[in-house]
């Protein structure tokens, strides 16, 4: 006789997570090709986005704060921006060494030619999916990520 066990919020939860790595992957690839004849990157094009995002010129650090990312990886593709012209550093007046990361004109023309490309690729990606789906979605993975920053390190798990 096969046993079955009834599944838990956790071992949902497991199972989302992993289906997210997955996805992860796809996005970035699919990103990627969506983007490419501008000169960019799915990577690229997140650093463009959050420095839109914030509304002003940050350093590194905070950018990758935002990010929920690495300051070295973000400093490199920042680094690798700079080199292409979109963006460009400018002196931070509260601190010597942590310049200022701001789009330039150039820029604000790939990101903008990136979300053009963007918006009918989720519409495209939503066909078949309702409103109340995305939104239910939307509201498990944000818990878990704010779960996640308010706990810390996952050592204090007992």
């Amino acid at each position: 006789m096969v046993r079955t066990t009834r599944p838990t919020p956790g071992t949902a939860l497991t199972a989302v997570v992993l289906e997210l790595f997955r996805l992860s992957n796809r996005l970035l690839t699919a990103g990627d090709r969506l983007v490419a004849d501008l000169g960019l990157t799915s990577a690229r094009w997140q650093v463009l986005g959050t420095i839109v995002s914030a509304g002003r010129p940050q350093p590194v650090a905070w950018l990758a704060r935002d990010m929920s990312g690495n300051r070295q990886n973000i400093q490199r593709i920042v680094n690798d921006l700079k080199r292409e012209g979109l963006v460009e550093f400018r002196p931070n007046p509260h601190h010597r060494r942590a310049q200022l990361v701001a789009l330039t004109a150039a820029g604000q023309k790939a990101f903008d030619a990136a979300m053009r490309l963007q918006e009918p690729w989720m519409e495209t990606l939503t066909e078949g999916l309702r409103l109340a789906e995305i939104e239910a979605t939307h509201k498990v993975i944000t818990a878990v990520r704010q779960r996640l920053e308010s706990d810390g390190d996952v050592s204090d798990v007992d």
